[in-house]
């Protein structure tokens, strides 16, 4: 067992060479792409200065601008990410640089160039990055065996984690599910027998031995982090004395912070506005023709302490959609919506009013989705942490949009939301935004309701299954996924 666990982790180190290794080789691919494609095209354009070794400062700076972007947009993820979500990451990377880069040759030569060779290389680079990511992808899952997990989970609740790693396959595999009252020895015990263990809900005593437990012994340990694990980690590291200590201001962003973040939301907000406000004029027009009722839609929201605005969004249902007020979530064909607004819907178009809302300084960019009134007072009744969200502004984008779903709960969103406040960076907001045009570009990442209703389903007929059962006696589901494989 311990020569098996060794193969692993030293197979899981060689893997994190590997991608480096990977994301070098192709960033040096499409580098030298892009220097034929400038020798070829642009090199006496109006900069006799870049005909000796300027080149080579041309490709730098390129190379430079692709690796950022490319990290800022998990680009290189390979493997770790479903292949179409790499995919989709790099060729928005790979936009974006030789967007910036067509600029750039431009300001140096003085003039507008042809933008048909910057175009060739887009298209080149789309065909490189598709065949560099699915080798990649391909290379990673022969070499990267999914591990052995075993979970251990606190309520029934809890469990709904396995079927959501179920659902990746191809990187985790959990053979045995337990419940933390079947003791820390035997907890133990099975512990050894795996390769990993997720640690999901569990009381923070019995946690914090069994994370020690397998620290020591190295076994690899997942956590589904508490609320108070994530206010930890934005605390601040105090070495004043011979016993650590961490400060925790529980103040959500500095003022030099919100100085920043405020000044990147006018900036962004202005550039938006030069192709946004076109676009939203067409969008205006549309509603209006279609039936004559109002343009925006007002809806009132949550935002930094507890403050209440009205959000805007272009309307996009028929007039009085909610009667009395009160929600009703769209479906797929719901008659509700108008023709104009199954298009904007579909494209997000419907959200470009809220740069007004952030103009104004009501929302930022990036933060917590700002919650309806009601939502909040009954989000609060159950989960008093939920206030918490409201420490920074509401965000047109931010961490639960981007990797929750529609129906994630409100606890796993509180805990996303409170990873963005804690670990807040300029540098994070604009990876954010990056990852959000992958989102919207993606099919629609949000599921409904009755996606909801399925997993509450599953984990009645898991917890009816386990009954009684003993930690000695259960299916050995690695077996099971072995022969579903087979």
């Amino acid at each position: 067992m311990e020569e098996h666990n060794r193969k692993k982790i030293d197979a899981s180190d060689l893997k994190g060479v590997i991608r480096k290794f990977e994301g070098f080789a192709e960033l040096l691919l499409l580098t030298v792409v892009y220097y034929f494609t400038w020798k070829t095209n642009y090199r006496g354009e109006g900069n006799p200065f870049y005909w000796g070794n300027g080149k080579i400062v041309l490709s730098l700076v390129y190379i430079i601008i692709l690796f950022v972007i490319l990290y800022m947009s998990d680009g290189y993820q390979y493997g770790h990410r479903r292949l179409s979500e790499i995919i989709i990451s790099q060729w928005i990377a790979v936009v974006i640089v030789n967007f910036v880069t067509y600029l750039q040759l431009s300001l140096i030569g003085n003039k507008l160039l042809n933008v048909v060779p910057i175009l060739m290389l887009t298209g080149v680079d789309f065909v490189l990055t598709f065949g560099s990511c699915w080798v990649f992808t391909f290379f990673y899952h022969r070499m990267y065996v999914p591990k052995d997990m075993l979970m251990i989970y606190g309520t029934e609740k809890a469990v709904d984690m396995k079927f959501k790693m179920d659902e990746r396959p191809d990187k985790y595999v959990i053979t045995k599910v337990v419940s933390y009252e079947e003791g820390y020895e035997a907890i133990c015990k099975e512990a050894m027998k795996h390769d990993a263990v997720i640690i999901n809900d569990v009381p923070a005593e019995i946690r914090n031995d069994i994370l020690k437990y397998c620290y020591t012994n190295e076994i690899r340990t997942y956590i589904v982090p508490k609320i108070s694990d994530i206010i930890q980690r934005g605390g601040e590291e105090i070495n004043l004395f011979d016993t650590p200590l961490y400060l925790v201001k529980g103040k959500g962003l500095n003022p030099a912070q919100r100085f920043v973040k405020r000044t990147m939301d006018i900036i962004l907000c202005l550039i938006a506005l030069i192709p946004g406000l076109p676009l939203m004029a067409v969008v205006a027009v549309a509603i209006k023709h279609e039936d004559h009722g109002p343009v925006f839609y007002r809806q009132e929201r949550v935002t930094r302490n507890g403050k209440t605005f009205d959000i805007l969004k272009f309307r996009s249902m028929i007039e009085d959609a909610e009667k009395d007020g009160k929600s009703i979530p769209a479906t797929d064909h719901d008659p509700r919506i108008t023709k104009v607004g199954r298009v904007i819907r579909a494209t997000r178009i419907d959200e470009l009013p809220q740069i007004l809302n952030i103009l104004k300084g009501d929302m930022s960019w990036v933060g917590p989705r700002p919650e309806r009134v009601e939502h909040m007072e009954e989000y609060s009744k159950e989960i008093p942490e939920f206030v918490l969200r409201t420490k920074v502004k509401g965000g047109l984008t931010g961490y639960a949009q981007i990797y929750g779903k529609y129906n994630t709960s409100a606890y796993d969103k509180l805990r996303l939301d409170l990873m963005y406040i804690e670990n807040y960076s300029a540098f994070l907001d604009f990876k954010l935004l990056i990852m959000t045009v992958q989102t919207m570009l993606k099919k629609e990442s949000t599921e409904g309701f009755d996606k909801a209703g399925e997993m509450e389903k599953k984990r009645a007929n898991f917890m009816q299954k386990r009954g009684t059962t003993r930690i000695e006696d259960e299916v050995d589901l690695a077996s099971e996924r072995q022969n579903e494989t087979t």
